[in-house]
């Protein structure tokens, strides 16, 4: 079969322990994103199957036109909203999903938290260059983390908290609000009231049409000059162009996230703004999670190949 695999970053895909399952099989591995569509044409036409990391490159009604070839899609991690589901199914495209892991997520999220709130970056980089001790970090114990959404990775977040002894107040739907009481946390009143009292506010939602936008610039209008808003989720969960006002006006005043609009990102205005950390959306990329991305992607692939009932179409 004829593999085809976008967005490799790091040059990574072929140094794992799972890529050997795909022995036997004529495998392409490409190291960069390219957007345009005549582009992404010539890169996948002969492929008969595509592995997809995450949603790096979105499968287009389009695209899919000019794929006669390809006959299955094998996603990383749960979900496939970047893919035409209704094109694939009227060419007849098999698209598998697999499972993810909260914990990279999480851990990633939690070493923001505590590299913005101290100012790690800015220190070493004030120590390289020879000036010591310039700034004044801020500590967690006794403070409020706000979590919004309370699933796998927002509860993850939830337990490290208390172990720094934070007050955790979180908000969302209402299974989110369901389990955080079951779990002994203070669930707030409002959307408004989980902005208004955090001290380190963390989104955990999923990317939908229901959560898209759902942070508002009056929202964060709403936070403590004093407070830090962190998004390792996704960044249409806040209205565009909100976030940067926001840290302008210094209500958050600082921010830290992994995600952006459009990705991979070599310029934004957000990057010159000193109240803002940011990383390249490494939430995901550290090497047990592509263990096991990967793996469940290849599994799901070679049992398609082996004519084997597919058990984890992508929905």
């Amino acid at each position: 079969m004829k593999i085809v695999i976008p967005d490799d970053y790091q040059d990574c895909v072929r140094t794992l322990d799972a890529f050997g399952k795909l022995a036997g099989h004529e495998v392409t591995v490409f190291n960069d994103t390219v957007t345009d569509l005549d582009a992404l044409a010539e890169r996948f036409q002969d492929a008969e199957a595509l592995v997809l990391i995450r949603e790096r490159t979105p499968i287009t009604a389009e695209l899919l036109a000019r794929l006669p070839r390809l006959e299955v899609i094998s996603q990383t991690g749960g979900g496939a909203a970047h893919v035409d589901m209704a094109a694939c199914r009227e060419r007849g495209i098999t698209v598998m999903a697999g499972t993810g892991s909260p914990y990279a997520a999480a851990e990633l999220t939690w070493g923001l938290v505590l590299a913005a709130m101290r100012h790690i970056p800015e220190e070493t980089a004030n120590l390289r260059a020879g000036r010591w001790q310039r700034t004044l970090g801020t500590g967690l114990k006794g403070r409020t983390l706000g979590i919004f959404g309370y699933g796998r990775i927002g509860s993850l977040v939830a337990r490290y908290a208390q172990a720094f002894e934070m007050h955790v107040l979180v908000w969302g739907r209402d299974g989110t609000r369901q389990r955080a009481g079951e779990a002994g946390l203070e669930v707030a009143a409002s959307q408004d009231e989980l902005f208004e009292r955090a001290d380190v506010l963390s989104l955990h939602l999923r990317l939908n049409d229901a959560t898209r936008d759902i942070v508002t610039a009056d929202h964060l209008a709403r936070m403590k000059p004093s407070a830090l808003l962190v998004n390792t989720s996704r960044a249409p969960l806040i209205e565009a162009g909100a976030l940067e006002s926001a840290l302008r006006a210094g209500r958050p005043g600082r921010a830290a996230v992994d995600v952006f609009d459009a990705e991979p990102v070599s310029a934004h205005p957000m990057l010159e703004l000193p109240n803002l950390l940011a990383t390249p959306h490494l939430g995901y990329v550290e090497r047990d999670s592509y263990e096991l991305y990967f793996g469940d992607a290849f599994d799901n692939l070679l049992a398609f190949a082996a004519g084997e009932p597919v058990k984890n179409l992508a929905s």
